[in-house]
């Protein structure tokens, strides 16, 4: 069993490589992003640890965040 605490700490690492990742993908300010990111319903899914999106790595949560936003990144 991972401690909250734990638990916790990964999702922020995780949403700090996604934000990072999709940033420099669509040339956009991380600040901005971030701030859309969390606000997202994969933002939201992501702070849910029933969800377990937590267990996937950020390329696989920005595809989801893409996909929620309709964004193509072959097109960026």
């Amino acid at each position: 069993m991972i401690s909250k605490e734990r638990l916790n700490y990964t999702i922020d690492a995780l949403v700090t490589m996604t934000v990072e990742e999709i940033s420099e993908k669509l040339g956009k300010n991380s600040r901005e992003v971030l701030v859309d990111f969390i606000e997202s319903k994969t933002g939201h899914a992501l702070y849910d640890s029933d969800t377990k999106l937590w267990c996937n790595g950020p390329s696989y949560i920005a595809d989801i965040y893409y996909d929620e936003k309709g964004i193509n990144i072959f097109e960026n």
